[in-house]
């Protein structure tokens, strides 16, 4: 781990060069350092009251800076989540070895492993509660700190590996942006989503409480232990912007000891399409940006192990073919959820197919995701709308 923390500060150094910790607001309170001040910590059991307990976060200012050793990334194709921003981290305790490849299937991380995930918007106007929709996956982050004065922060999620598996524990940050409280039970956020123009609409944003963590993340039935579902060979094999500059995941991931195992080339590892909101694609370019959202989206629930196994409809990568995939599938249970349509997947008609009414709808016996979104991804499903117009055929 000595090679993560000296790629880390030279980052750092870089970024501090051009930032300096005062220029976003008021430096922070005494009591407001005391409570970030906790050294990074694997918490081996139980579940500590506040994020800051955890140490993977520190408050320089108005920023919410990486600790030494947080390396962040990000994924080619990512999660909707109810147009929520994401800063996500990985930590491996100093001496821990590296996570296993996998070509497939999330890597193998050792215990004492802390990936977190925190949702945040840029501020969309004069109220707090005002919130803007941005396509730009890393809004307001600079590779190594989050400005505190231009996002609202709802929540940061933690997955923890410990020795009896994996852990999903949930903190609510306060409005006063210092400070944060376990959320096991979850909450609900009233947000006005605010878009380009001044478009705004109502968004009831949802925390999940830990048995709804565990709905997505158990994606093995068979033994019913939650795993993490971003990272994977095919979603961190892109180039993400570090502090220190952009640079493919995968290389850097084996350079700081984060990463063991696999082909040295991209070119030969896995990878997804990068997507992040664009409605205009075509060809080949239309087609693997679909399969890549469809892949992040459903795929961990919709396979032949996770959630929704029993529907008959696999979204994993290797499944993209056929009926299994949806074509011309008549639903096996979806009652109201087929807004009266027979198949998934109608090739060249997205209006007489089942897949895009329950991405559009918002009722919550009907839409996909059945959790995590409160409205519907207009681009999103504008992109597969537009995937299974341009298929030849029919049913």
């Amino acid at each position: 781990m000595k090679h993560i923390l000296t790629l880390l500060a030279a980052g750092f150094v870089l970024a501090a060069c051009g930032n300096d910790a005062g220029e976003a607001g008021a430096p922070a309170s005494p009591a407001d350092i005391a409570a970030w001040e906790t050294a990074t910590a694997f918490h081996a059991s139980g579940n500590p009251a506040t994020l800051e307990e955890w140490g993977q976060f520190r408050i320089e200012g108005e920023r919410l800076v990486l600790a030494e050793g947080v390396v962040p990334y990000g994924l080619n194709t990512a999660l909707f989540s109810d147009y929520a921003a994401k800063l996500r981290t990985v930590w491996l305790p100093e001496g821990a070895e590296p996570a296993v490849w996998h070509d497939e299937e999330a890597f193998e991380f050792p215990v004492g492993t802390v990936i977190t995930k925190t949702f945040y918007y840029p501020r969309g106007g004069e109220g707090f509660d005002e919130v803007a929709l941005d396509l730009d996956p890393n809004v307001h982050f600079d590779g190594r700190a989050l400005d505190l004065s231009a996002v609202r922060v709802i929540e940061t999620r933690i997955l923890v590996r410990r020795e009896a598996g994996w852990a999903a524990i949930p903190y609510a940050w306060n409005e006063d942006q210092r400070s944060t409280r376990l959320a096991r039970t979850g909450a609900f956020v009233d947000l006005t989503l605010i878009a380009a123009g001044g478009r705004s609409q109502a968004l009831n944003y949802q925390i999940p409480d830990v048995n709804q963590c565990a709905q997505c993340h158990i994606t093995n039935a068979a033994d019913a232990q939650l795993r993490p579902i971003g990272p994977r060979a095919r979603h961190l094999n892109g180039n993400y912007p570090y502090a220190h500059g952009e640079q493919n995941q995968l290389a850097f991931w084996r350079e700081a000891g984060l990463l063991a195992g696999g082909p040295e080339e991209r070119d030969a590892a896995p990878r997804s399409a990068v997507w992040h909101g664009e409605t205009t694609l075509s060809g080949m370019a239309l087609d693997a940006a679909a399969r890549a959202y469809i892949d992040i989206n459903c795929a961990h629930c919709h396979s032949r192990t996770g959630h929704a196994r029993t529907s008959g409809l696999y979204l994993e990568p290797s499944e993209m073919t056929g009926p299994a995939f949806g074509v011309c599938k008549p639903p096996i249970a979806a009652g109201r959820g087929t807004g009266n349509r027979l198949y998934s997947i109608v090739p060249g008609d997205s209006d007489a197919s089942i897949f895009t009414f329950r991405m559009e709808t918002t009722r919550p016996d009907a839409m996909m995701p059945e959790l995590g979104r409160s409205v519907a991804h207009s681009e999103g499903l504008a992109l597969v709308a537009r995937w299974i117009d341009a298929m030849a055929g029919g049913c």
